[in-house]
């Protein structure tokens, strides 16, 4: 047996070794980052998507962060098949808890505006949906008369739901209908207006911002995200690029525009399986995989490969809060300082923190 002087030094190693394993990932996650890698732009606005599907999460984030938003997203009305605004059930149920958690965040800090998101993803009566369907969009835009239609339901949905305004995420919107799009747009923001309430229009990076004559008037958000997904290989949701170069073309955009970060990341497998993934489930394959993570220079992004239990291989890019601050602080450099999070649930507490 060792004599104790010899246990004592071995002990102080092991304690040495694992303390060194542990500290791998912060690490090889925080080389050569600046101190306030973390922060995020002085002086900016937040605002926030809280979903149907994930509506629990989404309240236990809420309950954190309401005292720091300066609105709450409810992405709840979607069509059916006759293009009239329709309701999961799930966010019937949840409503009322949104409710009591905005209603109570004055004690935190702000009390978030309330909107109502809709969205041109039509719910079939046999379950089936489509998600951003053009056609509808099409069909709700066709005319001044069945605009004026689509602009009284969208008035009583308001108003019957006490929101402070209405938000349009109208997607995949074709070229041929974009004039009578931003007719809407201006339509209902004089209806909204007239009743003291606010206009939110969701805008893709595809859209020609160029080429249109948006109204004075409405909040514009421009989505930054989407680069990889289920239509690429792995890789950020954003990166430093892009979002400049969309910042950038911001500039014609009336008003002070949002920019929307999605939170949350994707695994791609070698079985060729894309899976959308929250920042706690990203984290948590981390963790338990026990993954050597990276962090990407071009957008911040943290990266890792792992093996399941089958023995197939896979990749996660996800962002954490060095992410979502680098990504702001780009954006901030080119004069926008309004950031949207698309979406509540299942965020990290550190995600959490910095944004308090």
């Amino acid at each position: 047996m060792p004599d104790a002087g010899k246990r004592g030094r071995n002990l102080i190693v092991a304690v040495l070794v694992i303390a060194a394993v542990g500290a791998v990932s912060f690490l090889l996650l925080s080389k050569k980052e600046p101190e306030n890698v973390h922060e995020l732009p002085a002086k900016s606005a937040l605002s926030a998507w809280i979903v149907d599907w994930q509506s629990d999460a989404g309240l236990a984030d809420l309950s954190k962060l309401k005292g720091s938003l300066a609105s709450l997203q409810v992405f709840a009305a979607y069509f059916d098949e006759q293009g009239r605004l329709y309701y999961t059930d799930q966010m019937k149920q949840s409503l009322p808890a949104i409710r009591e958690e905005v209603g109570s965040a004055e004690a935190n800090g702000m009390t978030p505006a309330l909107f109502l998101t809709i969205v041109n993803d039509r719910i079939n009566s046999d379950g089936t949906a489509v998600q951003k369907e053009a056609a509808l969009v099409t069909e709700l835009t066709s005319s001044a008369a069945r605009r004026a239609q689509h602009i009284d339901e969208i008035m009583s949905a308001v108003g019957s739901g006490g929101y402070d305004g209405v938000e349009l995420d109208y997607e995949k919107i074709a070229e041929d209908d974009w004039n009578n799009v931003t007719a809407l747009y201006r339509e209902l923001y004089e209806k909204l207006a007239a009743d003291n309430k606010t206009l939110r229009v969701v805008l893709e990076p595809r859209a020609p911002l160029e080429k249109l004559a948006l109204p004075e008037g409405p909040v514009y958000v421009m989505m930054a995200y989407n680069l990889y997904g289920y239509h690429s290989g792995p890789g950020p949701k954003a990166d430093h690029a892009f979002i400049s170069k969309l910042a950038q073309r911001m500039g014609s955009l009336p008003g002070e525009p949002f920019i929307a970060f999605s939170l949350g990341g994707f695994a791609w497998s070698d079985k060729g399986e894309t899976t959308a993934l929250t920042e706690t489930m990203a984290a948590g394959l981390l963790r338990s995989h026990n993954a050597e993570p990276q962090r990407d220079e071009g957008s911040g992004a943290v990266y890792f490969t792992y093996q399941d239990e089958l023995e197939n291989q896979h990749i996660v890019w996800y962002a954490d809060h060095i992410t979502v601050a680098g990504w702001m602080r780009e954006a901030e450099k080119h004069g926008i300082d309004r950031f949207a999070l698309w979406r509540l649930g299942e965020m990290e507490q550190s995600m959490l923190e910095s944004f308090n």
